[in-house]
């Protein structure tokens, strides 16, 4: 069996534990390795249908696909944190991805959403479905998939990624207006909500950070020095764009903080009169256990901050965030 998991198990340690204490021998530090194990018990080899058995000893988040020698089966956990969809081809095989970009990418129609708490089977007989749990009372899609993970143009929980970004800057803009003579995105991930954010406001929309698109995510990476290297790589400074202006920069969160301080040096170092900071999504003051890498308090600009003190540490002339509502 091959497994591919989006999400984080809360309960991956203990299960370890106790397969560890059994004399299991558990490969690597992944959270899903367990999953793997829990389907080799020699009870859930006996029972006719192992799978539901397994989830529902599963806590926390978890979009999975089980690649099986003659079929396919995916399940998402029954508050439904993260996006997983079902499409089809032009001959009526059936596919499974986190987004829909990806089935746009094979010229795949979307269908629908795996539901929370379902298994999907795709095999030779098509596609066929079961529970494994009821969908819990209150669900708890994942915002931040909207705020940075998914792409753009994927629909993501019914709504596209796009939309939804440019409307929270648009209501970042009349939350938080500032005088400026630029909008500027902080790429990629900003350029939605900025793109809204100068729509609402009337302020002239301008490009003066240019990515380098072969450098990946900053935030995840292990240590700060590999953080501040990646910055550096990843984003040139148009000077003369930036320099001798009031620039409005939307970002579309801030995390540790740290690798934003060096963006804003770099748009400083580089001409800027006047920088104001603003974030399409509320501070990010506690931590997350359920696929996101930032598991602790002690990491998180904003915890036991006020916006003032971050916008002190920011190094900017003036910091908004979008409100909770």
């Amino acid at each position: 069996v091959a497994v591919a998991h989006n999400g984080n198990l809360t309960n991956a340690a203990a299960l370890r534990r106790d397969y560890e204490s059994r004399g299991h021998i558990i490969q690597s530090t992944t959270d899903t390795e367990v999953i793997v194990h829990l389907l080799a018990e020699p009870d859930n080899l006996t029972r006719p249908d192992p799978l539901p058995h397994v989830l529902r000893q599963l806590s926390g988040a978890f979009s999975l696909l089980f690649l099986f020698p003659d079929r396919i089966e995916a399940a998402r956990d029954p508050w439904g944190i993260r996006p997983l969809c079902i499409g089809r081809l032009a001959d009526g095989t059936s596919c499974l991805s986190s987004e829909t970009c990806a089935l746009d990418a094979i010229d795949a129609t979307y269908i629908r959403e795996v539901e929370p708490g379902e298994i999907v089977t795709i095999d030779d007989t098509g596609l066929r479905s079961r529970r494994f749990d009821q969908p819990a009372p209150l669900r708890a899609m994942c915002v931040f998939e909207h705020v940075n993970f998914a792409n753009p143009s994927s629909k993501v929980f019914g709504q596209t990624v796009h939309i939804s970004r440019r409307e929270m800057g648009r209501q970042l803009a009349r939350e938080a207006a500032v005088e400026a003579d630029h909008v500027m995105p902080m790429p990629d991930s900003g350029r939605s909500a900025a793109l809204g954010y100068a729509q609402e406001s009337g302020i002239r929309l301008e490009e003066g950070i240019v990515p380098n698109r072969f450098v990946g995510r900053t935030f995840i990476l292990p240590s700060q020095k590999a953080r501040d290297r990646a910055v550096a790589q990843k984003l040139n400074i148009i000077p003369d764009v930036v320099a001798g202006k009031r620039i409005i920069i939307v970002e579309d969160s801030v995390v540790r903080g740290t690798t934003t301080r060096s963006k804003m040096r770099a748009l400083r170092h580089a001409g800027a009169k006047e920088i104001h900071l603003r974030v399409s999504c509320p501070p990010i003051r506690h931590p997350c256990f359920y696929g996101i890498d930032f598991p602790t308090s002690s990491e998180l600009i904003a915890h036991n901050r006020t916006v003032e003190q971050i916008a002190q540490f920011l190094e900017v002339d003036s910091l908004a965030y979008l409100s909770l509502d």
